[in-house]
């Protein structure tokens, strides 16, 4: 008897469980647990991975590792892969102003994701910021400048090719949206949009060619590489200096 029989749900489902695109549901882990006689595992990992993250985000988390190429677009704060502990945690702060307690934790959880730009050749990060990004005064000047300075060293070093769409650009086709696209060796390319405390992960092909094209057109705006380099550069000093 096939996996999806016995674990009660569509083959497409167990698909996507596969591919890593989706979460199961702690029922669908408990019945997977069940079918393969894994003696909880399943349960154990969904647990460990949700209470790392939020349920809208933890599947995303779980595929980046995963990803060849990552292409981000941020209208109001550095990704989080990008970001320094100190940003991470004005952040965490902000969101979340009486959850204390995990607060530690939850900093820790979001370095650990930067790993994987350890690795000098992939996943390829594209990152296309939003001016205002780099002019928001997350946790203080001293933070900011050292955020920006973090990102503009990856790039420097090739292994971020980093963009800035400036307030000059006007009007562009993601000003709405907070995204992120995946690609894969053996897998169909994925993307995630983001919102207040919401998170949606798309696998349709239609609308991944639709968001992989409002990607490209963003970025056709964008200023050149150096042109973005000598702007973050710049607005670093600012913050360094108090000009902002």
């Amino acid at each position: 008897m096939t996996l999806d029989r016995r674990v009660v749900c569509s083959p497409t489902l167990i698909s996507h469980f596969e591919a890593g695109r989706r979460l199961p549901k702690p029922d669908d882990a408990a019945r997977i647990d069940q079918a393969l006689g894994t003696d909880g595992f399943f349960v154990r990992w969904l647990e460990d991975l949700e209470s790392k993250y939020a349920d809208h985000f933890a599947v995303v988390a779980e595929l980046e590792p995963h990803a060849t190429e990552i292409q981000q677009y941020s209208i109001s704060l550095i990704p989080g892969l990008l970001q320094t502990e100190a940003y991470a945690r004005a952040v965490f702060e902000a969101y979340s102003p009486n959850r204390r307690a995990d607060l530690d934790a939850r900093v820790v959880n979001r370095m650990a994701r930067a790993r994987i730009l350890d690795d000098p050749l992939k996943p390829v990060v594209w990152t296309l910021l939003d001016e205002a990004v780099l002019r928001r005064l997350v946790g203080g000047p001293q933070v900011m400048a050292e955020q920006l300075r973090r990102i503009a060293d990856l790039a420097e070093a090739r292994r971020l090719r980093l963009h800035v769409l400036p307030f000059a650009a006007g009007a562009h086709a993601l000003m709405e949206s907070m995204m992120t696209l995946m690609t894969f060796e053996d897998a169909a390319p994925v993307a995630y949009v983001e919102g207040f405390r919401v998170g949606h992960l798309m696998d349709d092909p239609s609308l991944v060619r639709a968001s992989q094209s409002a990607y490209s057109l963003a970025l056709s705006e964008a200023a050149t590489r150096q042109e973005s380099l000598a702007l973050i550069r710049a607005i670093a000093e600012e913050h360094e200096h108090g000009q902002q």
